[in-house]
């Protein structure tokens, strides 16, 4: 049974949102384990906690994953509990925000809408799902309750759309677009360390954005090239990452997440 829960959102940490809702898991829960990855996601950014999360459950797949960037809460949109074909169990609303996570593991396999007198909160304060609904959800499934307990199963079909979408071929390029762009400037790209897998290790990456044409040496880790000088890589979150060693990608490229690129592998 697994009993970390990993949590992210756009609470920031000066209020005592994060706090109550470790409080709710572990009132729950005592034996959950919750670690913080990220609450300095930009209040409504969707994009950024699905790349946060995707990032979290490709290092961390046997967790449970709890994102709450939810700007329509009490809203119509539904509470989420999803498990992918790995496995991996992920907590959060019905607006995109877990389905870059769910590809890190397989896809969705199985959808459930959270019903909170399951939980036993029979009438969730209306702007606050996170405390209500979401971290009690997350605290049952690391007590071992299973996920089909939460509520109604529904077509995974049927979800909101995710933020942003993943690379596709295109002749002998991937169509992409920048996922996010990190606190260093680099700029993750939305081709996958597994979409990698099924091409040899290139030398070279010819990435196309904007009117900008450019090959940059494709390499372990940024230190591989000059400090100033561009480099592809797959970086920590799983990645396809165009980086500069010690400098910033985005503000020299004047990229911007959404940003569309296409990607050719030498």
């Amino acid at each position: 049974m697994q009993t970390i829960i990993c949590f992210t959102s756009d609470f920031g940490m000066g209020d005592t949102w994060v706090g109550i809702c470790h409080a709710v898991i572990y009132k729950a829960c005592p034996q959950a384990r919750v670690v913080d990855l990220a609450h300095d996601v930009p209040p409504y950014d969707i994009r950024k906690a699905a790349a946060v999360a995707a990032a979290g459950v490709w290092q961390l797949p046997d967790a449970i994953h709890l994102v709450v960037v939810d700007p329509g809460v009490g809203g119509p949109r539904k509470d989420l509990c999803l498990v992918t074909g790995a496995g991996t169990m992920l907590v959060g609303p019905d607006n995109g925000v877990l389905l870059p996570a769910s590809w890190r593991a397989g896809g969705v396999a199985e959808a459930y809408a959270i019903q909170p007198e399951v939980l036993k909160f029979e009438g969730p304060l209306a702007t606050f799902h996170a405390r209500d609904v979401l971290a009690p959800a997350a605290a049952a499934l690391a007590c071992g309750v299973e996920p089909s307990a939460l509520g109604m199963r529904i077509d995974p079909g049927a979800l909101a759309p995710p933020p942003f979408f993943p690379a596709r071929a295109d002749g002998d390029a991937l169509t992409a677009e920048a996922v996010d762009v990190d606190r260093f400037g680099s700029v993750r790209i939305s081709v996958s360390s597994t979409d990698l897998q099924s091409i040899p290790v290139p030398d070279e990456v010819e990435m196309s954005f904007g009117h900008t044409v450019m090959t940059v040496p494709f390499r372990r880790t940024f230190s591989d090239v000059e400090e100033g000088e561009p480099v592809a890589l797959v970086d920590s979150s799983g990645w396809l990452t165009l980086a500069v060693f010690k400098g910033s990608a985005a503000e020299r490229y004047g990229i911007e997440p959404g940003t569309p690129f296409r990607v050719r592998f030498r």
